[in-house]
């Protein structure tokens, strides 16, 4: 399968995802009891007033008709409008999601450089009281609800050791950098604000590690998987023969080529930690689309909610399309993909 037939067919998939995302999210928004033009309005508003407001949001109309204007907008770019900001839900989006692909990306980052390491030493040392620990700590990982383990690293390096803050990008007070990016840690390195970097990162400690702690324990355990496979692969073996040290046979013979089946794993995790964020973004007050979509999902504003979930599964199925071509770049053996 050449490169052009992977991007067709993904792209076709892309389309299938996105209609497939908006009937599911559309059909559960609309299951959910309450009337959002009630809410607009107040307990206080008369039934006419309800009414009008009923009409205007098209929310009068049979539940096929508001999918069919909703798909016809989303066809040409248009989620719709926010019930609750009163604005485009494109608009909304492209505000929070700079917030939430900080989060995402740091959490990455951190599960990579702390994952690849341990599923190293869980291989070398196999069956030993490191791989032990080390598969523990993936367990423990994979097993953890976010919330929970968010509360808890709050109680304990906020309320009691005081060591990182609470909640938020940045301290009370403190101005954001000059927006670039929407990535403040890159906005404030570009502009040189060091402090507002620091303060920043110092911010995205808590909610990062909540967040990449479950992929921490899924890299480990696949850097392990694919560590061990290679080490007992000939072309080791004969390293090995020839005397070179131990170490250097791990990180420059066995890694490198383990590292290529990991490609999948670490692509699609930022996917996944775009839609893991909602939960941490609510624990740790973050402003990002978790908490977008949470107080839309509060406000019953279907439009936010469904156009949230358009566009984190447009973006994860972009993604897996990447990692395919990538993983193809990186192995030219593989033939097909997907």
């Amino acid at each position: 399968m050449s490169w052009l037939q992977v991007v067709r067919k993904r792209l076709f998939s892309l389309v299938l995802v996105v209609i497939g995302v908006s009937i599911i999210t559309f059909i559960i928004s609309h299951m959910i009891p309450g009337d959002p033009a009630r809410l607009i309005a107040g307990d206080r508003a008369t039934d006419e007033i309800v009414a009008n407001i009923r009409a205007r949001l098209g929310l009068d109309l049979p539940l096929y008709q508001q999918y069919w204007r909703y798909l016809s907008g989303l066809a040409h770019g248009d989620l719709g409008t926010s019930i609750r900001t009163t604005r485009p839900v494109l608009d909304d989006i492209a505000a929070f999601f700079p917030a939430t692909l900080e989060l995402a990306l740091v959490a990455l980052l951190l599960a990579t450089m702390l994952g690849i390491p341990l599923g190293v030493l869980s291989a070398v040392y196999r069956n030993k009281a490191v791989d032990q620990v080390v598969r523990t700590i993936s367990v423990t990982g994979i097993s953890t609800p976010a919330f929970w383990l968010g509360l808890g690293l709050i109680v304990l390096f906020y309320g009691k050791l005081g060591w990182f803050p609470g909640g938020g990008r940045l301290d009370q007070g403190m101005a954001p950098p000059t927006d670039i990016t929407g990535l403040y840690l890159v906005d404030a390195l570009l502009t040189w604000n060091m402090p507002v970097f620091f303060n920043a990162a110092k911010h995205l400690v808590l909610p990062a590690f909540t967040l990449g702690f479950v992929h921490l324990g899924v890299v480990a355990r696949q850097i392990r998987s694919a560590m061990l496979e290679q080490m007992g692969e000939d072309y080791v073996r004969t390293a090995r023969a020839f005397g070179l040290p131990r170490w250097v046979v791990v990180f420059r013979q066995a890694l490198p080529n383990a590292l290529i089946p990991s490609v999948t794993v670490l692509g699609l995790a930022l996917g996944d930690l775009l839609y893991g964020a909602v939960l941490t973004e609510t624990v740790f007050g973050w402003p990002g689309m978790g908490a977008y979509v949470v107080d839309s999902i509060q406000a019953l504003d279907f439009p936010a909610v469904m156009g949230f979930a358009v566009v984190v599964s447009f973006a994860y199925v972009l993604l897996n399309l990447l990692v395919d071509l990538l993983y193809r770049w990186i192995d030219p053996r593989i033939k097909e993909v997907g």
